[in-house]
């Protein structure tokens, strides 16, 4: 049986970097995904980074390609009523947002992980979580045939909402938050230089869509959609007229750029939230504890938030051998989630259109549209929730 003082499951970015600052710390871990390399490396997922989160990548010593890559974006566009309308995040709140791809980010902590000497076991299958409520958890699972075996002190579920980790807590331990909506984003990743700099927002009549990008040469947009859209019923030429319509509204000065479709799928939408984000020696963390709807861009960015705290109360209990932090791990982090579902749910009900609404309901929203962007204190709460709110660490 190998040993190691935190066996962390999933290889995303929550997991890659807690193993990574718990390491700056000289606190030993094990990595356990039960995919590839090459398939965590290039699993396409969020990329919009906060403030806090990119300066913890920067000053861990993981943020030099981010810096030498990224884009950095001092404002987003709300576009509604035929204008495009401005929230200077910058200047609003002081702090800016990054562009840089999660996948770009799992790339870089796989790479210094490895580099130090860190261990990443991919392909790790039938993961099993045992003892778990016990002073000595163990982790099995299965590589090449074999089973395998190992003790820790401390268990981290970083794995996603499908994983292992969750399902190991028993039953009736945990109180369950759920709501799923009635749309669902028609992504696009497409191989075309962006011609904007700022992300936009759009509320249509048709439905949202959202203008983004991950690199100088790549485009990211999303269309919404029925949850059981069939992406492959869209042509190419369908996809790129119908976002054409949802941006380009008005008089608008710039054109969407065409390019290679390079990926489309549909994603559901779907808030989360499981408490407490504990159980005995397992701790919860990312979308295995918590989700958002993507529209407020905030699920790697909670992970991110959530592995800060954790990490600070592991190195409190292993070099001090206090338990306050990690006792109250939950609870800080719980605060900031549901500060952060809150958020993420009234973006979401503001910019969709609802396949049930009433024409009250439009008003009312097209109203709250108005109201954001006509006070400055309204614009303020929204710019300041987006580039993340502060981030405590006990």
């Amino acid at each position: 049986m190998k040993r190691t003082q935190v066996g962390i499951v999933g290889a995303g970015p929550a997991g890659l970097l807690l193993s990574h600052l718990l390491a700056r710390e000289g606190i030993a871990s094990v990595v356990l995904e039960d995919r590839s390399r090459s398939y965590v490396e290039g699993r396409i997922r969020a990329g919009v980074l906060e403030h806090q989160t990119a300066e913890i990548l920067r000053t861990s010593g993981v943020g030099e390609r981010m810096d030498r890559e990224c884009m950095v974006h001092t404002s987003i566009d709300l576009a509604f009523g035929g204008a495009y309308h401005r929230i200077e995040l910058e200047r609003l709140s002081g702090r800016t947002i990054t562009v840089y791809g999660q996948h770009e980010v799992v790339k870089d902590l796989i790479a210094r992980r490895l580099e130090d000497g860190g261990e990443i076991v991919f392909e790790a299958g039938d993961v099993a979580l045992r003892d778990l409520e016990s002073g000595q958890p163990r982790i099995e699972w299965t590589k090449d045939g074999a089973r395998q075996e190992l003790a820790c002190d401390l268990v981290a579920g970083c794995d996603g909402y499908y994983g292992v980790s969750r399902a190991s807590i028993p039953d009736g331990a945990l109180t369950v938050y759920d709501r799923a909506w009635p749309y669902a984003w028609f992504g696009v990743l497409a191989e075309a230089a962006p011609t904007r700099d700022d992300l936009v927002y759009s509320r249509h009549e048709n439905g949202f869509s959202l203008y983004s990008m991950r690199s100088p040469t790549i485009t990211r947009l999303y269309l919404q959609c029925a949850p059981d859209e069939d992406a492959e019923a869209w042509s190419d030429e369908a996809i790129w007229d119908e976002l054409h319509r949802r941006l380009e509204v008005g008089d608008c000065d710039w054109r969407i750029n065409e390019g290679p479709i390079l990926q489309k799928n549909v994603a559901p939408m779907r808030s989360f939230v499981c408490e407490p984000m504990r159980h005995g020696h397992l701790f919860l963390a990312g979308d295995a504890a918590h989700i958002v709807p993507p529209t407020g861009a905030k699920g790697m960015n909670l992970a991110v938030a959530d592995v800060q705290v954790l990490a600070a109360g592991m190195l409190r209990f292993f070099r001090d051998g206090d338990e306050g932090g990690l006792e109250r791990y939950s609870d800080v982090c719980l605060d900031r989630v549901w500060k952060v579902q809150r958020f993420s749910a009234w973006m979401t009900g503001m910019l969709h259109r609802h396949p049930d609404a009433e024409p009250f309901d439009e008003r009312l929203q097209l109203a709250e549209l108005y109201n954001v962007v006509g006070s400055r204190a309204a614009s303020t709460v929204l710019a300041e929730n987006y580039v993340g709110l502060p981030l405590e660490v006990p």
